[in-house]
């Protein structure tokens, strides 16, 4: 499976994103799908994650300002950030995992700054 992320910018806190994660390959193995960030000096950490039949996670930090969702061809993973904060300034990467591996994107770097 490949991942490619798009979607990331610069921001002024209480701005939104979207970002992408387009997938190719064997889409037909993916069981999940979730979106990772990871912060300068920093480790990466959970944001949210989505079962291929739609029951979503998320972390404590981004519960009520992020929205992960799959395309109706279930070939792309979203994520709709609002209310963005100076902290959530991090690169985002994709992921989905299958019965027998898991595929990182490339991440899109978002900035929250004013």
């Amino acid at each position: 499976v490949q991942l490619q992320a798009s979607g990331g910018g610069l921001v002024q806190p209480g701005g939104s994103l979207r970002l992408s994660c387009a997938a190719s390959g064997m889409i037909f193995s993916i069981t999940a799908w979730g979106w990772y960030r990871q912060a300068p000096g920093e480790e990466r950490e959970l944001v949210a994650t989505i079962t291929s039949g739609g029951s979503a996670n998320y972390a404590d930090s981004v519960k009520g300002r992020c929205t992960i969702s799959l395309g109706n061809a279930k070939n792309t993973l979203y994520l709709q950030m609002n209310s963005l904060k100076p902290e959530d300034t991090a690169v985002y990467y994709c992921t989905v995992y299958t019965y027998v591996a898991n595929y990182w994107g490339q991440g899109t770097q978002v900035t929250v700054s004013s």
